[in-house]
This record gives C-alpha cells, structure tokens and sequence, in this order.
C-alpha cells in the first residue's frame, strides 16, 4: 500500500509541472552531459576569459571550444561581452556553480 501511495504522489507533482518546463529542464540537462561543456565551465569558475585563454587551459584547438561555448550561451549558462576585437565568456549566474556542486556531491557520495 505504501509503494502506491508514494507513486500516487509522485503523480501529482508531476502533474504541476507544464511539459514545456519539463522539456525545457531536460535540455539543460543534456548540456552538462559532455565533459568538454563541464571543463569550460570549471575554467571560468576563476572568473572571465577569452576563448584563446580556454584553449591553453584545456589544451583544446579554437574550432572544438567555440562550438561548445555557443552550446553553453545557448543554455544560458555563459554569457559574453565584447572587448575590442575578442570576446570575453563568463558564467552567466551563481546558480551554475550551485548545479556542479550539487552534482559532484551527488557522484562523491557512492
């Protein structure tokens, strides 16, 4: 009884949830599912950079890291501003930092 019960409430809660924010949390969970999207962000935890500062981190050519920055725009994970000729990347918010902590947390406890 107790297993239909908690069901039972997992549906409700479910069904408080529009499917599009559903759709949409799915989406910006598939942007933390490459390595390479986490490497970047972990690179700008130390504050803003331009995308030949990135590749020397990452030890990654300009071509790879410019398609994974536009994913993470994209997400609005990163945002960008312009300084002369370069851009500059930083985390768009506190609450990408929040969302890999949460998860290497999750992982560290196994």
């Amino acid at each position: 009884m107790e297993k239909k019960c908690a069901a039972g409430a997992a549906d409700h809660l479910i069904a408080d949830v529009p499917e599009n924010e559903l759709s949409d949390l799915a989406e910006l969970f598939k942007v933390f599912g490459d390595s390479t999207r986490i490497k970047i962000l972990y690179d700008l935890f130390s504050g803003e950079k331009n995308v030949t500062e990135i590749c020397i981190d990452l030890e990654m050519n300009q071509s790879a890291v410019s398609h994974q920055l536009k994913l993470l725009k994209t997400a609005r994970l990163i945002g960008s501003r312009r300084l002369g000729k370069q851009m500059i990347y930083f985390l768009a918010d506190d609450h990408v930092k929040t969302i890999i902590a949460m998860g290497k947390e999750h992982i560290e406890e196994q």
